[in-house]
């Protein structure tokens, strides 16, 4: 793509790769395979018409069970996931993605937080150019996803009970240019943040990549303002002092001024940004505020050579206007690509720790 051209500039162009697409109606996307199943969710209520009539179009995992999504052999790309399921609880479901026979996974997150929605159960729209989470609760992701001999994707039930699951992968086999990196996902959290320290949404990142966005499920322990903390880049070999420094939470999330419309905190959705759902108790700037918040670099990606670190600081306000290091229940996902598959993933957090009350 010339530096003149766009997504949709180029779109017209013709292409030596070829669409696949796997779901539990063709579970390892053979081609002209689809829509052949026999048994699955679907058998009894296609009784009367039989094959070819939506016999499986979903998958059920048992408790405590870790099921392969997809498994994928050559080179291509990941280009868009589609699910959809009917837990009736948050961070049950743990979604990993494998790149070229890796044993530690690049993406490990909530299922509900990698798609910008920690808690799904209440349901609020998103629509941004990498994710959308439309009614009643499908999760969507555009982000490009390459591989170059194999990927796998998995999904863990960690709750007590058998959850179903509806699922797309839709991909393509192709043979990918040099240069192409890896995609990555972190999730973290800290419940409570301990007074006076920072934030880390990722750190432990050495390579040659970029960072693409943040996504951050924010639960206040104080009342007034929140969201005066800066957040920080540290950028190959930086120490005490970052490259970028942002001037305050909202305003990175590219907002301002607290978010606040005629003393209201005010949800938006656009492509690059935004706070889609905040949880409210009675009354602007209570305790127990919970915000739901992306930030996309998708036109603006932070480029690192050698490594990356990320931070964010928790800041309200005390008596004589003076800023309060606040101890909120902070979790976020850090999304990057970078040239290397990274192998230094922070343990991920048991079931009680990933517990949003």
């Amino acid at each position: 793509m010339n530096n003149y051209e766009t997504v949709l500039s180029s779109i017209a162009r013709t292409s030596k790769a070829v669409s696949r697409s796997i779901s539990p109606e063709n579970f390892i996307g053979e081609k002209g395979k689809g829509g052949m199943a026999t048994e699955g969710t679907g058998k009894d209520c296609a009784r009367d018409l039989g094959q070819g009539w939506k016999i499986s179009p979903s998958v059920v995992i048992g408790p405590g069970e870790t099921f392969t999504l997809g498994k994928i052999d050559g080179s291509g790309m990941i280009k868009h996931i589609w699910i959809t399921e009917n837990c009736p609880t948050n961070r049950k479901l743990i979604l990993r993605m494998y790149w070229d026979d890796s044993d530690t996974p690049s993406v490990e997150a909530p299922l509900g937080d990698f798609f910008a929605c920690a808690d799904c159960q209440e349901y609020a729209q998103v629509t941004s150019l990498p994710v959308c989470v439309n009614p009643k609760r499908a999760f969507n992701c555009y982000w490009d996803m390459p591989f170059y001999k194999n990927c796998k994707i998995t999904l863990e039930n960690i709750f007590n009970e058998e959850i179903t699951v509806y699922y797309q992968i839709d991909y393509i086999l192709t043979e990918l240019p040099a240069g192409m990196a890896y995609f990555h996902a972190q999730f973290r959290r800290v419940n409570p943040l301990p007074y006076k320290d920072v934030y880390t949404i990722l750190d432990n990142v050495s390579g040659n990549g970029h960072y693409v966005g943040t996504y951050m499920f924010w639960g206040l322990n104080n009342c007034r303002w929140w969201g005066e903390g800066e957040i920080k880049f540290y950028l190959d070999d930086d120490k005490e002092f970052p490259t970028i420094c942002g001037t305050g939470t909202e305003d990175y999330f590219c907002g301002s001024w607290n978010f606040d419309i005629g003393g209201k905190y005010q949800e938006f959705c656009t492509p690059y940004s935004g706070v889609p759902k905040i949880i409210r108790p009675n009354g602007l700037y209570v305790s127990q505020h919970r915000f739901s918040m992306y930030r996309w670099h998708i036109q603006d990606p932070i480029y690192f050579k050698e490594d990356v670190k990320v931070t964010i600081q928790a800041l309200g306000w005390r008596d004589k206007r003076r800023y309060l290091p606040l101890q909120d229940d902070i979790s976020s996902v850090a999304f990057w690509y970078q040239d290397t598959i990274c192998k230094t993933f922070p343990p991920f957090p048991t079931e009680d720790e990933l517990e949003i009350i």
